[in-house]
């Protein structure tokens, strides 16, 4: 065999396979987060915050910074 067979034998013993049964792969991108507008106060919890972005069309929301204010995410 050649040398050239024998790295390829090993790299493919080597490798994972994808047939685990390891569910759907799913690539995760970048967060993109905006202030609320609907938003009023002092954000204090965040599945509040994340309701009201959801009202708002984004994928959810949380409380961040010192002043509290509430920002909403979604994939970019």
């Amino acid at each position: 065999m050649s040398f050239f067979a024998v790295v390829l034998v090993v790299l493919l013993l080597l490798h994972p396979s994808r047939e685990g049964g390891e569910g759907v792969m799913v690539a995760e991108g970048r967060m993109c987060a905006s202030q609320s507008h609907g938003f009023k106060g002092t954000c204090v919890r965040n599945h509040n915050c994340a309701q009201v972005c959801r009202l708002e069309h984004f994928s959810g929301g949380e409380c961040q910074g010192f002043r509290r204010r509430c920002f909403c995410t979604r994939n970019c």
